[in-house]
């Protein structure tokens, strides 16, 4: 439905609202072995395949379906971020657009529900979602997930509460939530902090917010980056050789998320390398490959560092990204990461 014929049908029903359904692939548009729910190509079916599949969707809104790209989410790039933040900005000066929905597969999604987060400048809400099984399984999850999707991004009720994710009945928050199952239905979680609330036969029941800066009161504008710099995740585990900090420098990492254990804690040998990293001027994260609990400054640990909070390394890594098109300096990048 093109956006003129959009237009005329709100003349007839002004009720309905108009919701972008921007699509990247991923499982949900994915298709295998009938009725098999693994061994399948993500990203096969377009955007318009994917809507006719939610059933019902037509029926509580306007749907302008926008093919983004169409690949497994493992292939998303930051160049897919910026088109995709560039996108819904654009169409969000549009006064006919109410929300919009990105389905997106579900390995990134939280770093991708993240970075919009930071970098989208609308208070129309704007809900990501996808599904664990392919479109050819049984009982596929993806087509009631679109249509709670479409739903949310519809109502009045989700305006101003930034980036959210829809998955299995529950609404996340884009900063919190996190993929926690390689195949349940219900993958997703905010972990400590809950979901925001729920959606119930198309209506959103909201419990909760998170009180960190989020979309047009961030720092952050797509407008003004070309690119994002390189940012490397090191895992640490015992014996973990501390080398790879050296190699991650050398191979244009500008920046190093430490996934650490416990309390974003590592080995005295890899304290050493970070703290002669200093002298590059790179700043290193610490962050923690447990999945819940915050990072505080710890005397123990030397170098450029900055304290991740309570984000998951791959989230970290995301704003670390963005910090770096603003400043190099720990201290600042601290502050984003005490903000955002």
């Amino acid at each position: 439905m093109t956006i003129d014929s959009i237009s005329a049908f709100r003349e007839v029903n002004p009720k309905l609202p108009t919701v972008a359904v921007l699509a990247t692939g991923g499982t949900i548009a994915g298709a295998g072995s009938l009725g098999k729910a693994t061994n399948y190509r993500p990203g096969q079916l377009d955007v318009n395949a994917l809507v006719d599949m939610a059933e019902g969707a037509h029926d509580i809104a306007y749907v302008r379906a926008v093919q983004i790209c169409n690949v497994n989410s493992d292939d998303i790039t930051a160049d897919h971020w910026l088109a995709l933040a560039r996108t819904i900005n654009e169409m969000a000066t549009d006064p006919v657009i109410d929300g919009f929905v990105i389905t997106h597969g579900t390995d990134t999604l939280d770093e991708t529900a993240y970075f919009l987060n930071l970098v989208v400048k609308t208070e129309k809400p704007v809900v990501l979602t996808g599904a664990m099984r392919p479109a050819t399984a049984t009982s596929p999850d993806g087509p009631m997930n679109l249509l709670q999707s479409i739903a949310l991004a519809g109502s009045p009720q989700a305006r101003g509460r930034g980036v959210m994710v829809v998955f299995s009945d529950g609404i996340f928050g884009g900063r919190d939530v996190r993929k926690i199952s390689t195949f349940q239905t219900d993958a997703f979680s905010a972990s400590d902090f809950g979901c925001m609330g729920y959606m119930i036969d198309g209506v959103p029941h909201f419990y909760n917010a998170s009180s960190k800066v989020h979309t047009i009161a961030t720092e952050f504008n797509v407008n003004d980056i070309d690119e994002l710099p390189n940012v490397a995740v090191a895992y640490f585990a015992i014996d973990a050789n501390p080398g790879i900090l050296d190699f991650l420098v050398k191979s244009g990492a500008r920046g190093i998320v430490i996934a650490g254990a416990g309390s974003g804690c590592y080995s005295k040998a890899w304290n050493e390398r970070v703290i002669a990293l200093a002298s590059s001027g790179v700043p290193v994260v610490r962050s923690s490959r447990i999945g819940a609990g915050m990072i505080t400054h710890d005397d123990a640990y030397g170098g450029n560092l900055v304290t991740g909070n309570d984000l998951a390394p791959q989230k970290a890594a995301v704003l670390l990204r963005l910090a770096l098109t603003r400043t190099n300096d720990p201290a600042l990048i601290q502050t984003m990461f005490d903000r955002y």
